[in-house]
């Protein structure tokens, strides 16, 4: 009579411990998307209601992570609003979010010599703002 083989000891033991793993490593992704998330809308709220300061902010990828994907921001000149798509800007996602404030530029006041400051107003989910229809002149309307 042969002994019983080290498979059949130990993969109960085997299977258990990668079926722990792998809920831990799920609990711990699920903890650092609520910590991303609560980060994101408490420098969102912050930036809404008090209008800045800008520092410390979340990171892009902390933002993206956390399921809010879009920044509105608001010309300084004219007051248009408008929604921006995170995952559309092409930085490392290590990058904070304050250091986008001086890029972001409003098209519409913008001179060939002058473009106005944009300010960052709160993170949302989805986007907030329509754009506006293109309309062309010779179309009628």
């Amino acid at each position: 009579m042969g002994t019983k083989s080290r498979e059949v000891i130990w993969s109960g033991r085997i299977m258990g411990a990668k079926i722990h793993a792998q809920g831990a490593r799920e609990r711990a992704e699920a903890a650092v998307r609520e910590a991303d998330r609560a980060e994101a809308e408490a420098w969102s709220v912050l930036m809404e209601g008090y209008g800045g300061p800008a520092q410390p902010s979340p990171t892009i990828g902390q933002c993206l992570n956390s399921g809010l994907a879009w920044l509105e921001v608001e010309c300084a000149r004219c007051k248009i609003r408008a929604s921006l798509p995170l995952n559309a800007i092409r930085r490392c996602k290590d990058t904070p979010l304050w250091k986008q404030e001086a890029s972001v530029k409003c098209r519409s006041c913008r001179t060939s010599r002058y473009a106005p400051p944009a300010r960052m107003i709160k993170l949302t989910e989805t986007r907030q703002i329509t754009p506006y229809k293109w309309v062309h002149t010779s179309e009628e309307l």
